[in-house]
């Protein structure tokens, strides 16, 4: 109703509400008039602001749905196999905007014939810090696979330039991630199974039964195998079984016709809910990483890989301040790059520098070989301090570094590649992850140099550096090298090798160990260390000839501290004379015998001395 008729209604009501007046209205009729007339002048004055911001509004351009409207018009995505989508020119004609023409310009260079063009490219691509959120969008959906993993292995990508992994698919009724790693395990063929692996798989699909059998209304206890839960008391029980399920498809992952079964089981969309669901168990993302890595060596696979969303995964993984989760995606992303990596790293090889693509040329490859219960990255940490905290390693690593050859021995000789070995070892048999594994020095050795020569080790310079019994394996390795014509580059390109005590002439670990076997059990790389075993002296009397002729560089490093074993047992492991290869300066050094290869800083002795030995030795290779 209009505002002026209603004011006269009420005016005409007031005065016809009471007698009138002779000559004039009463104060009190005029009051309420003015009352009613100020409520509905202030409330009309409301109602038009409201219609005149709403209005206001409905007008207004809103930016993100013009970027979505982008990103819709300017995406062309084609389904193609992806040997074939490589020379392919997958691009339309379409009126492009002045500031995206350098982004389409790049990605047509990115499928170019020309290998150093398409390189080119992806570095200019993984250089651009100033686009648009839907412009990175572009290039995820538009880029081929070569492209996408080539940004992913570039520093300074972009996490932008991947889209996130598809959605999974759900689970079957009544069922868990657990049943489901089980009923993928228990697929896998049982051929070309070693007794490990054997082991490994009967241990995980009998304790999955259990487990399963708890879940249902039954009792969960120690029964059958009891060891692997009695060493893990504090872990739920679906997770300890995950576990064991893992490893088991960590070994059938090493065998190549094993990852094709994984694949057609949907293993790739399992391990990645796993991988979700575990965000706070590294151990189990680790494993996963390694089963990815060693399915990324079959060239088959890589296209069901890429379409999974594992690329994505691992370029966020690359990015992180822990250095083993970098160093897992590292690998997985090297055997997936065919455009920049010739070589293969093979399950326990890791590349520490450099792990993204590079400009530095690589003139010398410089390899550690842990020993006994050691492990790819933790024995080359930093010198425990009294309470580093982890958030110190991640502000300055200069202050402390959980792997001294990735962080200062790359940043003080860049034009090395820096590989870490990983193996299994243990003291005795009674706590060997398999119970069935015999390996002896010669297996072991042959079983490295096998994966190491597929990683390339032979064809730069280089130079091998060792702790306690990998000292032994680096002896042997060379030995067996010798022996085989095709593995001839790799005894002329070695230029030194560092010994950090390795016990040449035997442990004292071993006397020890053989006393109290009744507690130990000693393994047999323990029963090697022996000093009076005819295995180590012959391997000790014809490398120091071998290395002689060879003219090698040696350097060799002892402790002079004793070392505990355990909380109650204290043991001098290498003497003096045990770490006398024959050959080379022989330096002891005030420490146990973990903390020989772990440097307190940057500036120790030991870092410094080891640093060098590695520029004296390689420096007409390294043009120093």
């Amino acid at each position: 109703m209009p505002l002026g008729a209603y004011c006269i209604i009420c005016c005409r009501r007031i005065g016809t509400s009471a007698p009138r007046l002779k000559h004039h209205t009463s104060w009190k009729n005029i009051r309420n008039i003015i009352r009613v007339t100020g409520s509905l002048l202030l409330g009309g004055s409301l109602f038009l602001t409201y219609e005149v911001l709403a209005l206001k509004k409905s007008l207004t351009l809103d930016t993100q749905v013009v970027e979505r409207e982008k990103m819709k018009s300017y995406i062309y995505v084609h389904t193609v196999p992806m040997d074939k989508a490589e020379n392919r020119d997958s691009f339309s004609t379409v009126d492009i905007e002045d500031h995206d023409c350098a982004m389409w310009l790049l990605l047509r260079k990115s499928r170019e014939e020309d290998k150093a063009a398409r390189l080119k490219a992806v570095q200019e691509m993984s250089e651009a810090h100033h686009w648009h959120n839907y412009q990175y969008r572009i290039i995820a959906q538009a880029c081929d696979p070569r492209t996408l993993i080539g940004l992913a292995r570039s520093k300074e990508s972009d996490l932008r330039f991947f889209l996130p992994p598809p959605p999974l698919p759900p689970l079957k009724e009544d069922s868990s991630t657990e049943e489901e790693l089980r009923h993928l395990l228990a697929s896998l063929p049982q051929t070309e199974l070693d007794e490990c692996l054997q082991y490994f798989t009967s241990l995980a699909l009998s304790e999955t039964s259990q487990s399963l059998a708890a879940q249902k209304g039954g009792l969960w206890c120690f029964g059958g195998n009891g060891l692997p839960y009695a060493e893990s008391f504090g872990e739920v029980p679906s997770a300890t079984v995950e576990m064991f399920c893992l490893e088991a498809i960590v070994k059938h992952s090493e065998i190549s016709s094993h990852c094709d079964h994984i694949e057609a089981g949907g293993g790739l969309q399992l391990l990645q809910r796993l991988y979700q669901l575990h965000k706070d168990s590294p151990k189990i993302q680790r494993n996963i990483m390694r089963i990815i890595g060693n399915m990324a060596l079959n060239e088959r696979l890589h296209p069901a890989i890429v379409r999974s969303g594992w690329v994505s995964i691992m370029a966020e993984a690359l990015k992180s301040y822990h250095i083993m989760e970098a160093s897992h995606a590292a690998r997985t992303l090297a055997n997936l790059d065919r455009e920049t990596v010739r070589e293969k790293y093979q399950d326990g090889v890791y590349v520490l520098h450099p792990q993204c693509r590079t400009s530095q040329p690589i003139k010398a490859d410089v390899l550690f070989i842990h020993g006994l219960m050691g492990a790819a990255f933790k024995t080359w940490r930093q010198k425990d301090s009294e309470r580093v905290l982890t958030e110190n390693a991640l502000v300055d690593e200069n202050r402390y570094t959980t792997c001294w050859p990735k962080t200062w021995l790359a940043k003080d000789c860049p034009a090395l590649r820096i590989i870490s070995v990983e193996y299994d070892t243990s003291l005795s048999d009674w706590r060997a992850r398999c119970p069935k594994e015999r390996k002896s020095i010669a297996f072991r050795s042959n079983e490295l140099l096998s994966k190491l020569r597929a990683a390339g080790v032979g064809d730069r310079p280089m130079i091998w550096i060792s702790h306690s019994m990998g000292g032994l394996l680096v002896k042997k390795m060379l030995l067996e090298a010798a022996k085989k014509p095709e593995l001839g580059a790799m005894i002329n390109n070695t230029r030194g090798i560092i010994f950090y005590s390795v016990p040449h002439h035997g442990s004292h670990l071993a006397e020890y160990s053989v006393s109290v076997r009744y507690l130990l059990f000693p393994s047999l790389e323990v029963k090697e260390l022996s000093k009076d075993s005819p295995a180590l002296k012959t391997l000790q009397d014809d490398f120091v000839e071998f290395a002689k002729d060879k003219n090698f560089q040696v350097l060799n490093f002892v402790e002079t501290q004793p070392t505990f074993i355990g909380s109650m047992i204290k043991l001098h492991i290498v003497p003096v004379e045990s770490a006398d290869l024959g050959i080379g300066d022989l330096i002891p050094v005030d420490v146990n015998h973990l903390d020989i290869c772990k440097p307190k800083t940057k500036n120790a002795f030991l870092y410094q001395r080891t640093l060098q030995f590695i520029c004296e030795t390689l420096a007409k290779d390294l043009g120093n």
